[in-house]
């Protein structure tokens, strides 16, 4: 089991039931009996705009000789919420460390060093990133470009972007010949809104003229090379969005996504199968299995990789 040597990661409780009855456009789905508040505006936030007046407190977090460090703030203090890990069109749980995105850490340092995948020069995504810490992995690899997506601007502000900076700066003070030319030149961003509107901002997004051009086999066209997402699937009610967000914002024909998430969300109706059925009647994607984490007594959690056919 991928956990935090310190803490342990939070397991999925859902408090409001509110979501799991809302139709996603599905034949499979159950009809809505309450509808979910509008998202709120999707926007750009800037590094810039990191929270100083919530309080921050560092944690590292080892991995088998990998230490990357994340913040622990009050969901309290921050939404004014306590003891509750999602409220459906307010608060998506952003702020939680799950244990899928420590599993996502452990499947990629593997690709990674298994020549499976490469990030160095890569544009990557993390979508609900929450912590960050699969796109912060991906940071230190060498990418291009990580772009950060959460439903929560507030997310962004008081936890991603502080623990984006913390193991930026980490790595500048245990670099002996201080930061490169490639990382330097890695374009960070933060992305906040909900999966059906966010597409509008995200600068890489593909271009479906210029894919209806495309003939050859040399041929390629806009997008993210690599899209990171843990414990997204958690309700039936998000994968239709989720879907069509990952189509247009990965790159055709050699993009991938890697997907962290348990087995079965009990009581949402979500997981890995459920979502994975979607995409095989979709017919546009091909998917394997990536690492399985199971210890007979809790929830299967898996690790997914998402291709084009």
């Amino acid at each position: 089991m991928a956990e935090n040597e310190n803490r342990t990661p939070e397991t999925f409780r859902l408090f409001s039931s509110s979501a799991s009855n809302v139709s996603s456009g599905f034949g499979f789905f159950d009809t809505p009996e309450s509808p979910v508040p509008p998202p709120p505006p999707s926007v750009e936030v800037l590094s810039s705009e990191a929270s100083s007046s919530v309080k921050f407190n560092v944690e590292p977090v080892n991995f088998d000789g990998l230490t990357l460090l994340k913040g622990r703030v009050s969901t309290r203090e921050v939404f004014a919420l306590s003891n509750s890990d999602l409220v459906p069109g307010k608060y998506e749980g952003g702020l939680k460390l799950w244990e899928g995105s420590l599993d996502l850490v452990k499947a990629l340092r593997s690709e990674v060093g298994n020549e499976h995948l490469t990030l160095t020069g890569k544009r990557v995504l993390e979508l609900g990133c929450g912590h960050g810490l699969p796109g912060i992995f991906a940071c230190l690899e060498g990418a291009a470009a990580v772009h950060f997506q959460d439903f929560n601007a507030e997310v962004l502000k008081c936890l991603t972007i502080p623990n984006v900076n913390a193991n930026l700066q980490k790595k500048i003070q245990n670099s002996k010949t201080g930061v490169t030319d490639s990382e330097a030149a890695t374009e960070v961003r933060f992305f906040a809104g909900d999966w059906s509107e966010i597409d509008k901002l995200l600068p890489y997004v593909r271009d479906s003229k210029k894919e209806l051009d495309c003939s050859t086999e040399n041929c390629s066209v806009d997008g993210y090379d690599t899209i990171l997402m843990a414990e997204t699937v958690y309700s039936v009610t998000v994968f239709q969005r989720l879907y069509e967000l990952i189509k247009k914002c990965m790159s055709y024909p050699h993009g991938v996504v890697y997907m962290a998430a348990k087995k079965h969300y009990f009581g949402v109706g979500g997981g890995t199968r459920q979502f994975l059925s979607m995409v095989e009647k979709d017919g546009l994607m091909a998917y394997s299995l990536v690492s399985e984490v199971t210890d007979g007594s809790s929830n299967v959690r898996e690790v997914w990789k998402l291709s084009f056919k």
